[in-house]
């Protein structure tokens, strides 16, 4: 007699993502945030934007602008103002890292490694997410830690204080699937940069993030009332001082961000799955 050797077939790539049960893809999707945090920890200089940029936001707008917008002297009401809307920034700034570091993954092959593994195309990006938002809950830290040293005060409850800092991480995490398709999409890291500074610069100035919108043109302070930058800054903005409406910015930011996800999410994942 003779024995017949089989050899199983080689499963491609994506061939078992239907079949990865839930433990698995978590399992996953922790090895791939240490391996991520791991990369930060090797490369601290990747960190600069999160720990440098809200000192050096918050002390230019406050020094520079603060004066012009509540008069001499009073930079103190100016921050209280300031700081609940630069939350809302801190998360677009972070998100457009995100869709740079994905781009320059797939330049360099990364990428490439993870698609031949049998594990769902989705824990990459999603592990890629939860690391950035660690690194925008950094900035948000030092954002607020600057901010009570310039005079912020929290008159509402600490439960609506932690309310604005989940709103803001919740909107940011929708913004990162924005640019991580964005990163998907161009050829190179700076293509993305370009691209995303001409969507957050109308974004962030057309907002009530850095003033009230009362002294804009008509024009102007009407897409600031569908901005989602100004939503998010003015639900912030209650929360904090403890007065004003909460309830209508805050579900119209969660709205946003639901929406945001379910549309970009689905073709991210696809635009990483079949991306070559």
């Amino acid at each position: 007699m003779s024995a017949v050797t089989t050899t199983a077939p080689v499963a491609g790539p994506g061939a078992d993502e239907g079949r990865i049960g839930l433990r698995a893809n978590l399992r996953h999707i922790g090895a791939l945030v240490r391996r991520n945090a791991l990369q930060i920890k090797q490369d601290p200089e990747s960190m600069f934007d999160a720990l440098l940029m809200p000192v050096i936001f918050i002390l230019l707008f406050v020094y520079v602008f603060g004066g012009a917008m509540f008069g001499p002297g009073h930079q103190k009401e100016y921050v209280q103002y300031l700081v609940p809307g630069m939350m809302a920034m801190m998360g677009m700034n972070i998100a457009m890292a995100v869709g740079s570091g994905v781009n320059e993954d797939f330049r360099k092959g990364v990428m490439d490694r993870f698609r031949t593994m049998p594990i769902a195309r989705s824990s990459v990006l999603i592990a890629k997410i939860v690391v950035e938002i660690g690194r925008m809950l950094i900035a948000t830290a030092i954002l607020l830690g600057m901010g009570f040293l310039l005079g912020l005060e929290i008159r509402g409850s600490l439960l609506e204080f932690a309310a604005s800092i989940v709103l803001s991480t919740v909107f940011g995490a929708a913004l990162m699937w924005i640019f991580i398709l964005l990163g998907l999409s161009v050829k190179t890291p700076q293509a993305v940069q370009g691209m995303a500074m001409l969507v957050l610069m109308p974004l962030q100035f057309g907002s009530s993030i850095f003033a009230p919108t009362r002294s804009m043109p008509g024009w102007l302070e009407g897409f600031t009332k569908v901005n989602p930058l100004s939503n998010l800054a003015d639900a912030a903005r209650a929360l904090i001082s403890g007065h004003g409406a909460v309830a209508h910015p805050a579900l119209i930011t969660l709205g946003w961000a639901v929406a945001i996800t379910a549309v970009t999410m689905p073709l991210a994942v696809a635009k990483f799955r079949n991306k070559t």
